[in-house]
């Protein structure tokens, strides 16, 4: 394993990295943390500023609902008509006064606490005491805030005539008034109970459960910062929730951080390219033949070649440079050679495959046919010629085919198929008219489903059942009297990484330890017959669908071939040969 520090190129760019983003990264950590910090601080102050104008302006608005209430107590006109004890009287009255002050709430008590009118609210036991402080009140899914007054008339004894209750509701215009005053959302809440808000009102229940201080606060995955503004001094009274978004207040911060961040990638990027120009100059005819000797370490392309030197390059490099070229122009014509010789060899292998598989079919085709040509040859000749014409064509076929699934590409058409009936019918196809053998399924139900090449799966099982049924047979034919009964089993398992493990095993033959390591090799076959294509064409399948191919056999004690697919095949339209 190399160095990461071995090149005199690696070390000029390491130093240089070092020195330019180094100071660069402290300087921007430091500033991007102070500026943080000022931030926070920042946020800090305008929510307690918020929270300041919040309980100024509900202090403001309790002392202007007082004033207004002591200015219409005082009119006589008022005085009068509650004297008369009246409710139509003072409703006419009191309506006329309501639009003057704009109240929500406009209520009056007569002697003894009689309510002579309520207007904006139900009736309800407002407070009877002068002038007294802002009082809290539910109307009807609404939260009031009300002050009262008493109605005197006279200067020296005067006398009570009753009491005057004005109002406004904590709603959400009142929320609303609050956020252009102090740029934040507001909620006001009572008891858990958000009864008005510039958010979202689907945000309530976590606005309820804020918390008792200043604190962060996650709303729908964003995060605020919050603090309380009391209405009042009770324990129960209501509140104001003041919010501002952390990431609103920090956007700032972002945008200097991004600005800082070009910037610091800018003058990196500069510093390296100064670097690789000056390295260049330096180092590169010894790098150049150093990646030329990695690439042919890692690839095995002898044949790699450099490319020509630069003027300044130092003279010996180059003269090494030349030597190389000219050992690499060797090299490559002997690969070419030998690959030529190669495609020869396999071109021969095959040919005395194709050759013996085609000759027999022919042979016999050429005996059926003199047979048909034979004069006064009976019906049941002529049928049994045709038969076997059918037949070896049939071979012939299927010789052909084989050569040609193993030569051309593999389009996958992946599709949700059911295993299990992939592996039950695949298995009787294979084992159909074998005679004395049965199939033995061991299908889990959660390995069915699978997205796949449904007609590709089918033919490499196939294939393999049919391997494992001519193994079983030629053990039966060794030895007829056997007790036990023929089968082969097919079964499936889902592994715990979601895959799909399929099984074909045997208890035939098996395979001999020497011929193990050339089963998957195209043209290699132990049988009389066959193009030894089969199980090459099977590996080929499997591993277009993206899975695996596994065969354990030991000679007299069976094989076992296991298939490993994976849930979906990979998104690869072809596969070319190997």
């Amino acid at each position: 394993m190399a160095r990461p520090l071995a090149s005199l190129r690696s070390r000029v760019f390491a130093a240089t990295a070092l020195v330019a983003v180094v100071p660069l990264a402290a300087a921007l950590l430091f500033v991007t943390r102070r500026v943080a910090q000022q931030a926070e601080g920042e946020l800090t102050r305008s929510l307690d500023e918020a929270a300041r104008l919040v309980g100024q302006y509900h202090r403001t608005q309790i002392e202007t609902a007082t004033e207004r209430a002591s200015l219409v107590a005082d009119l006589p006109r008022l005085k009068a008509a509650v004297a008369t004890g009246d409710p139509p009287t003072v409703e006419q009255v009191a309506i006329e006064y309501q639009a003057k002050v704009r109240s929500d709430v406009f209520a009056v008590r007569g002697r003894g606490g009689r309510t002579l009118v309520t207007l904006g609210a139900a009736a309800a036991s407002w407070p009877t005491s002068g002038a007294s402080p802002a009082a809290f009140h539910l109307d009807r899914g609404r939260l009031l805030e009300t002050v009262a007054v008493p109605i005197l008339l006279g200067e020296q004894a005067p006398e009570l005539l009753g009491h005057l209750t004005l109002g406004f509701a904590l709603d959400d215009a009142f929320a609303t008034r609050l956020n252009a005053l102090t740029g934040s959302h507001v909620a006001v809440v009572k008891e858990g109970r958000v009864f008005a808000s510039t958010l979202p009102r689907e945000l309530d229940a976590a606005l309820g459960a804020a918390p008792s201080a200043r604190g962060g606060l996650d709303l729908a995955g964003e995060d605020y910062a919050a603090t309380r503004a009391a209405l009042g001094d009770e324990a129960d009274a209501p509140f104001v929730l003041v919010l501002r978004s952390r990431a609103e207040a920090l956007r700032p911060l972002r945008t200097l951080r991004d600005v800082l961040g070009v910037a610091a990638v800018a003058a990196v990027a500069v510093s390296l390219l100064l670097s690789w120009a000056v390295a260049r100059t330096v180092t590169r005819p010894l790098a150049a033949l150093t990646d030329a000797m990695k690439e042919i370490a890692a690839t095995g392309d002898l044949a790699r070649r450099l490319g020509p030197g630069r003027p300044w390059d130092d003279e010996d490099a180059r003269l090494v440079a030349r030597s190389f070229g000219t050992l690499t122009d060797s090299i490559a014509r002997f690969q070419r050679e030998a690959s030529l010789r190669e495609r020869l060899s396999a071109l021969g292998r095959l040919s005395t495959v194709v050759a013996h598989e085609v000759r027999n079919p022919l042979m016999i085709i050429k005996g059926s046919l003199r047979a048909l040509r034979r004069e006064g040859a009976m019906p049941a000749e002529v049928r049994e010629a045709a038969a076997d014409i059918d037949t070896q064509v049939a071979r012939l076929d299927r010789v052909v085919g084989d050569v040609l699934d193993f030569a051309r590409p593999l389009r996958i058409e992946a599709g949700s198929v059911d295993a299990s009936a992939i592996a039950r019918d695949a298995t009787h196809a294979a084992l159909e008219g074998a005679a004395g053998m049965s199939a033995r399924f061991s299908l889990d139900p959660g390995a069915a489903s699978l997205v796949t090449d449904g007609e590709r799966l089918r033919a490499a099982l196939v294939n393999l059942v049919a391997n494992a049924r001519d193994s079983v047979q030629a053990r039966l034919e060794r030895s007829p009297a056997a007790a036990e009964p023929a089968t082969v089993e097919v079964g499936s398992r889902r592994l715990d990484s979601g895959r799909v493990l399929l099984w074909v095993e045997d208890e035939g033959d098996g395979i001999a330890a020497p011929d193990l390591p050339h089963v998957f090799e195209p043209y290699f076959t132990t049988k009389r017959t066959g193009t030894g294509l089969g199980l090459a064409i099977t590996r080929k399948t499997i591993e277009a669908l993206g899975g695996t191919l596994r065969l354990e056999s030991r000679q007299g004690s069976g094989t076992r071939v296991e298939i490993e697919l994976p849930s979906r095949p990979p998104s690869v339209p072809a596969t070319e040969n190997r």
